[in-house]
């Protein structure tokens, strides 16, 4: 038995090469380590989960007296961020998991792709343009270009419809990257290198988990073990009638 997912932060982005000398552009994440502060079960909670906790170093005087309570329970030290991802049973495993054990990112050794989830970088508040891609107007002498002009009807229906695209706040929102393809592991500095852009800014939390839906990848066209893609995809192109 054991988690889905680790709680991680985001360092930044960078770029590797593969085998082939092709360039990935990559998010290094620090996947850990984290410790179970609480297992949810089915009897009592309703649903089965592990509630674990990214080692980050907190005062105690920064944490409450009831999260204070609820660290005790389980004898760990306080925790600035803690988050809930489910577990799973594998084939021939009779071991449980339990409160105090620590999570590292070998959960993913035997995973190619990875779902992580963040909050954006916020914007603050933002203009059609900048938030919705609106073109503008006229930019000529005694035009207005950056506002987005009429919003409704007068006459009829004599309202704003919902959902109508205005300026507001843009960003600070949860985002979630699914089929994020797993790079290259550091099993000793806990870093998961993910090919792609994750949301958030530098040294914000993530929630890292296995995919729950990877993609199926065709042969001749899963990337770092194929050979030469373009070869395969003319051998995969029917032949040209003479």
């Amino acid at each position: 038995m054991s988690v889905t997912g680790i709680l991680g932060k985001k360092i930044g982005m960078t770029q590797i090469f593969d085998e082939r000398g092709d360039v990935h552009p990559v998010t290094v994440l620090k996947a850990g380590p984290c410790v179970i502060t609480q297992l949810k079960t089915v009897a009592k909670d309703g649903y089965d989960a592990a509630q674990i906790g990214y080692v980050d170093f907190v005062k105690a005087s920064k944490i409450n007296k009831a999260m204070t309570g609820h660290f005790a329970k389980s004898n760990v030290p306080p925790f600035r961020m803690i988050r809930e991802v489910p577990f799973e049973v594998a084939t021939g495993e009779t071991e449980a998991v339990k409160a105090g054990d620590r999570i590292l990112v070998d959960i993913f050794e035997n995973e190619r792709f990875v779902d992580v989830i963040g909050t954006s970088k916020g914007r603050g508040f933002a203009g059609v343009i900048r938030r919705h891609g609106f073109g503008g107007g006229p930019k000529s002498h005694g035009h207005m270009f950056q506002v987005q002009g009429s919003i409704g009807a007068s006459s009829f229906p004599s309202r704003v419809f919902p959902g109508q695209r205005m300026p507001g706040h843009m960003g600070d929102v949860q985002i979630t990257v699914r089929n994020l393809r797993i790079r290259a592991i550091d099993l000793e500095d806990n870093l998961l290198l993910v090919e792609g852009a994750v949301p958030g800014h530098r040294e914000a939390f993530v929630l890292i988990s296995k995919a729950k839906s990877p993609p199926r990848e065709r042969r001749g066209f899963a990337g770092a073990a194929t050979k030469d893609a373009l070869k395969a995809s003319k051998k995969a192109a029917p032949a040209k009638k003479k």
